[in-house]
């Protein structure tokens, strides 16, 4: 497992660059999940505007205004933080800072970094600005078309997916947040993917409206963006050891090199009891640790099946002999990687999307198709998953299961209803012009 980067570059190329273990290997991976998303949905809008199926809005911008009061401020303050906390990251002789995330997250930071960086970026405002003044500002009207908002897109689906993401993750995990709020809205794991989707659906709905982008087309332009996106991020959740895995596969233990090896009879329950202070704060009962026994075929690898996540950036599991400093923790009993799972599964299905949207000539069916094989991967593979179950009339599901059914049901009502109307043809000239009066 590589909690950041720095460990990555040591483990694979005997590197060691100090400086990347500010970059976490999770957010990452992340970060290339929105890019890809990105670049898939602003090649599929591009598209759809040669075919005539979007179209572009005039709008009036004011040219030649020196940077105002606001905007100076704004941007020493972004160059402040940045420098305050990232550049005070690497020159800072705190004991935090062998922590990236216990120093962002603490008041320690370098002062000069963030009063230097601050006034360069307000200074370069200014200075742009000031380029560009003229005597008297005036109005230009330009045509802004729909892949031109891509960037506008993503911050929105990032701002708004990360703010779901732990509004949910804190209502599966109630009790962690009742404990402690703040740590659990405001720490850089414990994300819920479904909280994240819901929130940055609803943002980008309200987006598309104001700006006059045909919902549905941008629904079938961002689906297969989704699915890769989601692919991508799960490598990060495998990579990194975020503790978003599999339930316990009982026929292995992990050895003292972090290897899975088969277990006898009576290896589960003596394991379980001999690091019952790993598993009981968990399940609250040895008992109740949900297990199955699955044993690799000879022609696959053990850990595709069991898998210890040595070196996990959630510290969970036992100490790893031999390892000092942090991030020295390996599962006593291996798990069902499911990241990973998820990463195979969730490219092909992306594949599988981006074969289908020019067959799709229907708006709104491509993501009809996104919405319903979402569910379905995600509903399955809940089954090998650990999370927090409800008791709703005598059944048990996860928040997970919940929602992808819903997705599931959704995106079926959706499809269905939707292809039985005429393929819709692209806007006469006239017509794209009186749009954009």
């Amino acid at each position: 497992m590589y909690p950041n980067l720095y460990y990555a570059l040591k483990d694979l190329f005997g590197i060691q660059a100090p400086f990347l273990r500010v970059v976490n290997t999770f957010g990452f991976f992340v970060a290339l999940s929105f890019i890809a998303a990105a670049v898939t949905l602003s090649r599929e809008l591009l598209r759809k505007e040669r075919e005539g199926l979007l179209q572009g809005r005039d709008q009036l911008v004011l040219i030649g205004k020196p940077a105002s009061a606001t905007e100076l401020l704004l941007n020493f303050i972004l160059g402040f933080v940045v420098g305050f906390k990232f550049i005070g990251l690497f020159v800072s002789n705190s004991p935090l800072a062998a922590n990236p995330q216990d120093f962002l997250k603490s008041s320690e930071g370098s002062w000069p970094a963030g009063i230097v960086l601050g006034l360069l970026l307000a200074g370069w405002k200014w200075y742009e600005k000031n380029k560009q003044k003229l005597a008297q500002p005036q109005e230009k009207k330009i045509r802004i078309w729909p892949h031109d908002r891509v960037g506008d897109l993503t911050l929105y689906a990032a701002l708004f997916g990360f703010a779901g993401a732990k509004v949910f993750n804190s209502l599966e995990t109630w009790d962690d947040f009742v404990k402690d709020p703040i740590d659990s809205l405001f720490s850089f794991s414990g994300l819920t993917f479904y909280g994240g989707l819901i929130c940055a659906a609803i943002a980008i709905w309200y987006y598309a409206r104001k700006h006059g982008i045909g919902f549905w087309y941008l629904n079938d332009a961002a689906a297969p963006g989704l699915m890769l996106a989601y692919a991508i991020g799960r490598i990060g959740c495998q990579t990194s050891g975020d503790g978003d895995w599999g339930i316990l596969n009982s026929a292995y233990y992990t050895n003292i090199g972090g290897k899975p090896v088969l277990a006898g009879a009576g290896d589960f329950q003596r394991i379980t009891e001999q690091y019952k202070e790993v598993y009981l704060p968990q399940f609250g009962a040895l008992d109740k640790i949900p297990h199955l026994a699955v044993k690799a075929p000879s022609w696959l690898p053990d850990w595709l099946f069991a898998y210890s996540y040595p070196h996990n950036v959630v510290s969970e599991g036992v100490r790893i002999p031999g390892c000092d400093g942090s991030y020295c923790s390996q599962l006593p009993i291996p798990v069902f990687p499911t990241p990973f799972y998820e990463t195979v599964v969730c490219l092909g299905l992306f594949f599988l999307l981006w074969s289908l949207r020019k067959k799709l000539k229907v708006p709104g069916t491509l993501f009809g198709i996104y919405l319903f094989v979402n569910g379905v991967e995600r509903f399955f593979v809940e089954k090998i998953r650990v999370n927090t179950k409800y008791d709703i009339f005598g059944f048990h599901p996860t928040q997970a299961e919940i929602i992808s059914f819903l997705l599931m049901i959704t995106g079926a009502i959706i499809y269905f209803r939707l292809r039985s109307r005429p393929p819709q043809k692209a806007p006469s000239q006239e017509t794209s012009a009186a749009q954009n009066v």
